[in-house]
């Protein structure tokens, strides 16, 4: 038994027991709408290079309609921050600038770093097929294996594992279940592969959820704990970490999560997101997050040649993303990011290569699993703004 399994089989009983006496009531949809407006705290010792104003405005503009809270770092040639909105709809508290949050997708630059780190051991081959570290994960109707750059490049074929739902509304109702990762895997493998590796890029988490099982394999440890002494404790990110298995709670301060459910906006912070795991899952804070960008982009997780290799897009029409980021051109620029998003939770992380400007927000906003274009438009492109 491995210790993330362990860890689950203790943690099942608390999900179980929240499942039944944790009491979200929906929030009337009237009263949450316009709550008291909190004024944006901000610091800015030295905000030159970017359009600071226009993030100034932003927060101005929390809470809103949509927005309950927004946390904001600016950082590289110049840094900023700043804090707006409130901590709970029902008492119209201050949002806690140093809250953690649900960091959703940005958890697979983490996988990917640790994965990267083991190629940098000769653990693992980048072009090694995944049936040498995982030879008993595919079926025969797998006749050409994707290998370990495939998974990092979004490029397998693996079509989507099991899932509790596919709107917000649905996967509302299975909060307090757990989905494990093997059952996602198995889910996804059982349907054939979609295309051939390599051949069409498709953002998902399955790719990242069997990489989390592969580090698993090849270090014989829990992922949660490589994550832990691989990229969290070398680069002093004391705030992040991954829930107890299924445990639905955000330990430590954080601000309240909504979303709308059935017409009315209803507090979505307790969550069992243990199907999302090595794809998902992590708890973390903008302070950490940031501490990552400089982390992977500076060479401190990820040995530079490979970190070259990381943010190479494959030759494939339409693909845009690396390993785990996403490369953008904004007015000339080349960034590199990452978003995630979950119920009530949207956050993003993002860079230029030479670390000239980073950029990491967390948003409470009930459209955080729609088109989250407004959002980084709002929070995050005018960090990049001259």
């Amino acid at each position: 038994m491995t210790a993330r399994t362990t860890a689950r089989a203790r943690a099942t009983a608390v999900s179980a027991l929240l499942a039944s006496s944790l009491l979200l009531v929906p929030l009337a949809g009237t009263a949450a709408a316009h709550p008291a407006r909190v004024s944006p705290a901000v610091s800015a010792p030295g905000a030159a290079g970017f359009d600071a104003t226009a993030l100034e405005r932003a927060l101005a503009e929390v809470p809103d309609d949509d927005v309950s809270a927004a946390l904001i770092r600016v950082g590289g040639r110049g840094s900023w921050s700043g804090a707006a909105g409130v901590r709970d709809l029902r008492t119209g508290a201050p949002a806690l600038p140093h809250a953690r949050f649900r960091a959703g997708s940005t958890t697979k630059v983490v996988t990917a770093a640790v994965v990267l780190q083991l190629v940098a051991e000769k653990r693992v081959d980048l072009d090694a097929p995944v049936s040498r570290y995982l030879p008993d994960l595919l079926p025969p109707s797998f006749t050409e294996p994707p290998t370990m750059r495939h998974l990092l490049t979004y490029t397998s074929g693996l079509r989507p594992g099991a899932s509790l739902g596919a709107t917000t509304e649905e996967m509302y109702a299975h909060r307090f279940e757990t989905l494990t990762p093997e059952e996602v895997v198995a889910a996804s493998v059982a349907q054939g592969p979609a295309h051939d590796p390599g051949e069409r890029q498709v953002y998902g988490n399955i790719h990242y959820t069997v990489l989390g099982m592969l580090i698993e394999a090849v270090t014989g440890d829990s992922y949660e704990h490589q994550a832990a002494v691989r990229v969290f404790r070398p680069l002093g990110m004391r705030h992040t970490g991954f829930p107890g298995g299924p445990d639905p709670r955000i330990h430590g301060p954080h601000n309240r999560a909504y979303t709308d459910i059935g017409g009315r906006t209803t507090d979505v912070t307790e969550w069992n997101m243990s199907d999302r795991w090595a794809a998902g899952d992590m708890i973390s804070t903008t302070a950490d997050l940031e501490r990552l960008v400089f982390g992977v982009f500076g060479g401190e997780v990820v040995p530079p040649t490979l970190l070259d290799q990381m943010l190479t897009v494959p030759d494939i029409d339409g693909a845009t993303y690396g390993m785990a980021l996403e490369r953008f051109v904004i007015d000339g620029r080349e960034i590199w990011g990452k978003t995630g998003s979950r119920p009530g939770y949207h956050t993003v992380l993002g860079a230029t290569r030479d670390l000239s400007r980073t950029v990491v927000y967390s948003v409470n906003a009930k459209s955080a699993r729609e088109d989250g274009f407004p959002l980084v438009q709002r929070f995050a492109l005018p960090a990049f703004a001259d």
